[in-house]
């Protein structure tokens, strides 16, 4: 008896402790998140306001307001539908590092889903955040190299690469999506066929394209979840 009870005590004083870490982990995670998201902010205007009010290239309110409107009527319902579509995969702190380095759909959330998949972690769990957060911060890195290596000898690499080579560039961000779903088709084929069947029917479907991404998401889910239920029924 006493040693089951100390093994019990053991058992709780480490799921304390994790929650305890986690706990810290998150807030750490929202406090240098916002601190680096605000501080990129501010200083994104910086260019524009050097250039308006010291160089004397100011526009107009009225056209910096017509531009705004305008963008936002195209973009700004992604501004809302982008952090919640994402967040399950990301995670908290990968969220905070995504939405900073960009490249979202074809990076970050397929390095944060293979890197859970690599080490076999469930989508939602503690074990999954970490990984997909490591697997985030090692993929804009990697980005970031690569950036200033293009942006150094842009011009030169690009003469050097075969035309067929760059015109095949253009397949990179749908072989990403069809990797990342095959990844996880293989462990649920029949939710695969739902996903595949949905992305096509939204696809081909006279929706607003805005929408269309978060829609086949919505759509997927909710039909996945509807089938669980009639399985536990």
């Amino acid at each position: 008896m006493s040693t089951k009870a100390e093994v019990t005590t053991s058992t709780n004083i480490e799921i304390g402790s994790t929650s305890m870490g986690m706990q810290t982990y998150h807030h750490k995670s929202d406090f240098w998140g916002r601190l680096t998201l605000w501080s990129l902010i501010i200083v994104s205007f910086i260019p524009p306001i050097y250039f308006s009010f010291v160089l004397g290239y100011h526009p107009g309110w009225s056209a910096i307001l017509g531009g705004l409107v305008g963008y936002a009527a195209f973009i700004g319902i992604m501004w809302a539908l982008e952090p919640i579509t994402y967040y399950p995969v990301l995670g908290r702190s990968g969220t905070y590092i995504a939405f900073l380095t960009g490249n979202i759909a074809n990076m970050c959330l397929p390095c944060s889903a293979a890197a859970q998949e690599s080490i076999g972690a469930e989508p939602g769990t503690q074990k999954a955040e970490i990984a997909g957060t490591l697997g985030i911060a090692t993929a804009s890195l990697t980005n970031i190299c690569v950036i200033i290596l293009t942006v150094l000898g842009g011009t030169a690499i690009l003469s050097i690469i075969p035309q067929s080579v760059q015109d095949a560039l253009q397949f990179i961000l749908p072989a990403i999506y069809g990797g990342v779903l095959g990844q996880f088709a293989l462990k649920k084929p029949l939710y695969g066929l739902v996903a595949l069947v949905v992305g096509m029917g939204v696809l081909f479907s006279p929706i607003f394209s805005l929408i269309k991404i978060v829609l086949c998401v919505g759509l997927t889910v909710g039909i996945v979840l509807y089938m669980e239920k009639l399985k536990k029924a």
